[in-house]
């Protein structure tokens, strides 16, 4: 009788016990290869019957021979077309190989035309980089087809200049500059002909430039021309030709002369427009007012037209425009010089008096000062000043022409009332007052230096005029006083009568500068006088 271990032992040595443990101990979800078979199987095993699962080799075998078959249809196709690829490559390849062949003939036979064709290459290139470097001597110096057409005026209709006209211009002068580089190294020749073709477009270009300008010039008539912008471009455009310059500023001044005179006789005569201001010669009768309004209207006209001038030469470097302001200014001025003249002469022959005199040279000499400051630049005015007012300036040259005229008229005026004084001595009178020559002398000389204003007349003008008036009045006035003393025959009665007319000439001068010097030389004779009068008293 078997043992339970016995009977165990031969249990698990049984082939069936075995698989169903090892059915049993397989982990059917980690499985892939059984999952993936169980899945194929489900798609076609329906039923599970004995039948089905007798008949389920058979099944998975028929199965698998009908997917072999089928592979093999298609594997078949595949191999059709390998074939038909594998015909067509050999036939590239046999395509190729021919071409090839044809290939090393033609390169055999076409190796000169290789060569011939990298020289060309070679030749194109260089030929590039030599158009490149024509190009660009082109353009750095010669003018464009639109810039000749500016420089000879064929882009205006009437041939006149045009803005376009100061570029190219411009242009002439930076090739002409540039030219220079071409000098100094192995390109003289070129050098030498472009300087010269851009020479002769200069000259050209600064005729036409110049022929503009005067007829520009000639425009400029009316009381307050117009300056163009073309017109300040044509002056800075000159200014490199020194002579053509001078010659078209002349042009100006000859027509803004012109233009000055018409209005100055028409301020004259006429007036301003509608009457207002009045006509300057219906003052005629008042001298200083006469002579005030000219100068007054002189000065005005004259910095208007140097207003004008500026804007004219806003283009030109400082220095040589300060230059041409001056002279051109002057020639202005010029043509007025002589109906101006003319008035102020005949104002001071019809002798208005000495204080008229008096003053109004006083007022030539403002206005030459002011005048000439405006027309000369500060350094200028101040050698002007320095040269005691001498100028080559027609206008500055009037006014001190006049002024001489005046002050020469004033001490002969006063030279002619000394001596009208000299000539008839009047005895002192019985109080022993002053005579009535020396208080109408002293009301003349106070009248002159009280009509001296410290605006017009600076300090050292006045000193002088002051020593010169007093030499020409006073010293006359005291050898009449002491002719006149002379008469009386006591000595008290002529120490009183010169301490009485010294006294008098005293009050006169205490009240004006300048006076110290002679205030002190009369202090003097009076004390001598007072001396006199002490020792008669006391004898």
């Amino acid at each position: 009788m078997a043992t339970p271990s016995t009977q165990q032992s031969n249990q698990q040595n049984n082939p069936l016990t075995k698989k169903l443990n090892k059915v049993l101990s397989s982990r059917l979800d980690s499985d892939k290869e059984l999952l993936e078979a169980l899945q194929g199987l489900s798609a076609f095993f329906g039923e599970n019957s004995l039948r089905t699962r007798r008949n389920l080799r058979g099944d998975i075998e028929r199965r698998s021979l009908a997917i072999n078959e089928e592979f093999a249809a298609q594997f078949t196709d595949v191999k059709k077309q390998l074939d038909a690829i594998h015909e067509d490559v050999q036939a590239m390849s046999r395509c190729c190989t021919d071409m090839s062949q044809r290939l090393q003939s033609v390169k055999s036979h076409t190796s000169d035309l290789i060569s011939q064709t990298s020289k060309l290459r070679a030749e194109g290139s260089r030929l590039d980089l030599k158009l490149e470097v024509a190009n660009t001597f082109n353009s750095k110096y010669l003018l464009t087809t639109d810039e000749l057409q500016s420089l000879r005026g064929a882009k205006s209709a009437s041939g006149d200049i045009e803005r376009g006209f100061f570029s190219a211009l411009q242009r002439v002068k930076e090739i002409h500059s540039d030219c220079k580089s071409l000098l100094r190294v192995n390109h003289q020749n070129a050098g030498l002909e472009v300087m010269e073709s851009m020479a002769l477009h200069q000259e050209a270009a600064f005729e036409k430039l110049y022929r503009w300008s005067q007829s520009e010039s000639r425009s400029l008539t009316g009381d307050n021309p117009d300056i163009s912008s073309l017109f300040c471009l044509a002056a800075g455009a000159l200014q490199d030709r020194p002579v053509l310059f001078k010659y078209a500023m002349e042009e100006v001044a000859i027509s803004r002369r012109a233009a000055v005179v018409r209005c100055f006789i028409d301020a004259l005569t006429r007036g301003g427009p509608g009457g207002t201001p009045r006509p300057i010669e219906l003052h005629s009768h008042d001298p200083l007012r006469y002579v005030g309004d000219m100068l007054a209207w002189l000065h005005q006209g004259l910095a208007m037209e140097k207003e004008m001038l500026l804007a004219l030469l806003d283009k030109v470097e400082t220095s040589v425009a300060t230059g041409a302001i001056h002279v051109t200014l002057g020639n202005i001025a010029e043509g007025v010089c002589r109906p101006f003249k003319v008035r102020v002469e005949q104002v001071l022959v019809n002798q208005p008096g000495p204080v008229v005199v008096y003053q109004l040279a006083g007022l030539l000499y403002f206005y030459h000062t002011t005048i000439s400051t405006l027309l000369a630049s500060e350094t200028e005015a101040v050698a002007q000043e320095s040269d005691g007012g001498k100028s080559s300036t027609s206008i500055l040259a009037t006014l001190v022409e006049l002024r001489q005229l005046a002050q020469k008229l004033f001490f002969n005026n006063l030279t002619i009332h000394a001596s009208k004084i000299l000539e008839k001595v009047e005895l002192p009178a019985a109080n022993l007052s002053p005579p009535a020559a020396l208080t109408e002398t002293l009301t003349l000389l106070k009248s002159i230096l009280l009509s001296q204003d410290v605006t017009v007349v600076p300090l050292e003008a006045r000193q002088d005029d002051f020593t010169k008036i007093l030499s020409c009045l006073l010293d006359p006035l005291l050898q009449v006083c002491s002719l006149s003393a002379s008469t009386l025959k006591k000595s008290v009665e002529m120490a009183v009568f010169l301490i009485n007319c010294i006294y008098q000439i005293e009050s006169t001068l205490a009240i004006f500068e300048f006076s110290d010097t002679r205030l002190e030389a009369l202090k003097g004779q009076s004390e001598a006088h007072l001396d006199t009068l002490v020792h008669e008293q006391m004898s």
